[in-house]
């Protein structure tokens, strides 16, 4: 075996993991499923690949480090706090349901690692809501924007955002729509999601 990694094996272990690891969640999946849905042996797998637990930090690392640095931007963008809502939430949905594992692997390890919270916090291009903190100060300062905290409006922009994909089973059960219709919901919310924030913190003169 050559002790140089191949560029495009590495891709295709990442791709197989991120499959199983949707099915069966980090707990539930196993390296040898990992390894025939890439094609490869076991053997190979843990060439590139220790451990379960360094194969899921790459799988989620691939594609936070695709979303990050988007939200970043968006956030500390010269903006208009509106346009930065709408910004944000059409760039987070566009890419969930591109990588529609990424929520559910985030909270199963957060619950299963709480120490994973700190790796994501150390990440290059972790998002830093500074800016959108004094950002939300000066709308309330001029009047365009009711008074709330910050933390309390970003929390709300994350929840509307995830919730409806992690949650998706359950809400695809209790509204009775199949997978086609949830994916057109889904697209809806890119602007839903934005004017009913928008609309809620609104000064209406």
């Amino acid at each position: 075996m050559s002790k140089k990694k191949d560029t495009n094996t590495e891709e295709l272990i990442l791709n197989a993991a991120k499959q199983v690891f949707q099915k069966k969640g980090m707990t539930g999946a196993r390296m040898q499923e990992i390894a025939d849905e890439a094609g490869i042996n076991k053997a190979m797998l843990h060439y590139y690949y220790r451990s379960k637990q360094l194969l899921f930090e790459a799988v989620f690392k691939s594609a936070f480090s695709l979303l990050a640095p988007q939200l970043n931007k968006v956030i500390n963008a010269k903006t208009s706090l509106f346009d930065k809502i709408e910004s944000f939430t059409n760039n987070y949905i566009s890419f969930i349901i591109t990588h529609p594992y990424l929520p559910n692997f985030i909270i199963q390890e957060l619950n299963r690692n709480p120490e994973f919270a700190k790796k994501l916090l150390a990440e290059k291009h972790f998002p830093n809501i500074d800016n959108f903190k004094v950002q939300v100060e000066e709308h309330i300062a001029n009047g365009i924007i009711r008074p709330i905290k910050a933390e309390q409006l970003f929390f709300n922009i994350m929840a509307l955002n995830i919730f409806p994909f992690v949650a998706s089973p359950l809400l695809k059960g209790l509204t009775n729509v199949d997978d086609e219709t949830y994916k057109k919901l889904m697209l809806e919310r890119k602007t839903e999601v934005a004017d009913f924030i928008i609309n809620s913190i609104k000064v209406i003169k």
